[in-house]
């Protein structure tokens, strides 16, 4: 079931002690900022990506900034950009003006600020009962990556916020990277919701000159990787011979990439291939949360020579293996 019920602050509720929240890992469940944008919808944000949530401060106006930058301000000393959310997202039906909160966001090692029209509150919601948005609707925004319901029927458009970052200040740039010479045939499953992220993963991965096949959610990844598994028992082999790593991202709707994490260290098949998560959640306790359900490596989004560097020596001792 998805909780509604309010807690006494926001503010308050995302400063609760991280342990609290760890503990969410291997659940299938997060917790959802709600907040408006001044049309009918409501929309969501996972709180671990929410840092404070506070009244729209006095921003400084700054020339020539992508669609949506509305300046920057100082925040105990570090410098931000605010984005008005609304005209990011090219909403037509949004009221003018500025709106009267802001969420100060961490993810994908930056550090923004979103202008929304009012916050609202927390919710915990299973992942389960989180869709990708053209399973449930038709016409969905191309900036909502899922989408959920409450008990009221009422649903919660979940915002893809790599998805803002990228088309606001472009993707990330691939540079060098060398090519794997002396490993040999190296296969790679990867699964990420998002599909920014899975174009810059294969990119990564055809430059690394790794053989790949990728999935969606959590749920179409453990079903194709149990086929995978199955596949090879009944071939008389080991799984290990046709995959040498899985890389996870930590949120997906269906089921998230603790559970996924947990579900393949937990089956023997797929013993001693190395789990790799890739997340945009790039903070100590999400690492903590990684290391709790059993990954090998954790890597933040989206730094590609990282992404590199953490695969290459997994992939080449599970090449040896």
């Amino acid at each position: 079931m998805t909780s509604t019920s309010p807690t006494p602050s926001v503010q308050a509720s995302l400063l609760d002690s991280v342990d609290a929240r760890t503990k969410l890992a291997g659940s299938n469940r997060m917790e959802i900022l709600l907040f408006s944008l001044g049309t009918h919808e409501l929309f969501g944000i996972n709180v671990f990506k929410v840092r404070e949530v506070s009244k729209t401060p006095v921003i400084t106006k700054t020339p020539n900034m992508p669609t949506g930058v509305e300046g920057l301000i100082s925040l105990r000393g570090n410098v931000i950009p605010v984005l008005s959310l609304a005209s990011a997202m090219h909403l037509a039906d949004a009221p003018g003006g500025l709106g009267g909160s802001m969420m100060v966001t961490e993810y994908s090692k930056r550090t923004l600020g979103f202008l929304v029209h009012s916050v609202d509150r927390i919710i915990r919601v299973e992942w389960d009962k989180v869709r990708a948005p053209e399973q449930v609707t038709s016409g969905t925004h191309a900036y909502i990556t899922a989408i959920t319901e409450l008990p009221d029927g009422k649903l919660v458009s979940i915002v893809d916020v790599e998805q803002i970052l990228s088309d606001t200040f472009g993707e990330a740039i691939v540079g060098q990277i060398d090519r794997i010479h002396e490993a040999g045939d190296i296969n790679l499953f990867y699964v990420d919701d998002s599909s920014v992220a899975r174009k810059k993963i294969a990119e990564v991965l055809d430059r690394l000159g790794v053989s790949h096949k990728h999935a969606s959610n959590g749920m179409e990844a453990w079903t194709r990787l149990s086929g995978m598994a199955a596949h090879a028992q009944q071939a008389g082999r080991s799984v290990r011979d046709e995959l040498n790593l899985i890389l996870v991202d930590a949120e997906m709707p269906e089921m998230d990439g603790y559970v996924l994490t947990k579900n393949i260290k937990s089956d023997a098949r797929f013993e001693g291939i190395p789990v790799v998560m890739h997340s945009s959640l790039s903070s100590e306790a999400n690492r903590a949360m990684g290391k709790s359900v059993g990954v090998d490596a954790y890597v933040a989004k989206f730094d590609a020579e990282a992404l590199a560097e953490t695969l290459r020596p997994l992939l080449l001792k599970s090449q040896r293996d």
